[in-house]
C-alpha cells in the first residue's frame, strides 16, 4: 500500500504549499509497435523497465494560479552490479513544467531494452534487476532540508541512496518518458517535461 508523504514547499509568488507522493511503481512495458503509413518492418518488440512515481501539488487559496511553474524528480535507482556483485546507482533529474495545482500527475524514467541487456545479460526485462528506488521532489527549486515529505523509496529507509556502499555507474543511463518511444503515449497521464536547450 503507497504510504503518502506530505512536504511544506515555498514556490513562486512566496506562497507556501504541499506536495503528496507515493511510494513508487515499476513494472516491464513493451516497445510500441508504430508503423502508420511508413510501411511495414519485421521486428519484435523488446522490453523496458519502467519505474514512476504519482504525485500531487496542493497551494492554498490565496494562491491564484492554477500551477506550478516547475516541479524536479531527482531519481535514484539500485540495479545490479553489471560489472560483478553487488549494486550501482543510476541517477536522473526530470524536471517538470506548467504541473496543474490539485491534480494528480505522474514522473517517470525508462531503463532502455540495451541497458538491461548489459545489466542482466539477457533480453527479456527482469524487474529483480532492481534493487531499490527512490527520489526527491522540489518544486520551482524549492525544499525543505530534514523534511521526509519531499522523499519517495520503493522500499528501505530514506536516503538509502546516500550509501557509501554504492558507487554512482553512468554508463548506464536512465532516461525521462521524452527520451524514449512512449514519449507520445498516455500525454495527460504524465506532469508535462521541460525540454533542455542544447
Amino acid at each position: 500500500m503507497a504510504v503518502t508523504a506530505m512536504a511544506t514547499i515555498s514556490p513562486a509568488l512566496a506562497q507556501a504549499g504541499k506536495v503528496a507522493a507515493s511510494d513508487p511503481k515499476f513494472d516491464t512495458i513493451e516497445s510500441p509497435m508504430v508503423g502508420g503509413n511508413t510501411g511495414r518492418k519485421n521486428w519484435k518488440p523488446k522490453e523496458w523497465l519502467e519505474a514512476e512515481v504519482k504525485f500531487k501539488v496542493e497551494m492554498p487559496k490565496s494562491y491564484k494560479q492554477h500551477f506550478v511553474d516547475e516541479v524536479t524528480v531527482r531519481w535514484f535507482v539500485a540495479v545490479d552490479n553489471p560489472k560483478g556483485k553487488g549494486y550501482v546507482l543510476l541517477e536522473k533529474e526530470v524536471t517538470h513544467v506548467n504541473v496543474p495545482v490539485g491534480e494528480e500527475v505522474y514522473s517517470s524514467v525508462y531503463l532502455s531494452p540495451s541497458a538491461i541487456k548489459r545489466i542482466t545479460g539477457k533480453d527479456r526485462a527482469s524487474k529483480g534487476a532492481i534493487s531499490h528506488i527512490g527520489g526527491e521532489i522540489s518544486v520551482n527549486g524549492t525544499s525543505v532540508d530534514g523534511d521526509k515529505g519531499r522523499y519517495f523509496t520503493s522500499k528501505g529507509k530514506i536516503g538509502w541512496w546516500t550509501s557509501g556502499k554504492l558507487s554512482r555507474y553512468d554508463a548506464i543511463p536512465l532516461l525521462n518518458k521524452n527520451e524514449t518511444p512512449f514519449a507520445f503515449l498516455w500525454w495527460d497521464r504524465y506532469a508535462e517535461i521541460r525540454n533542455e536547450r542544447r
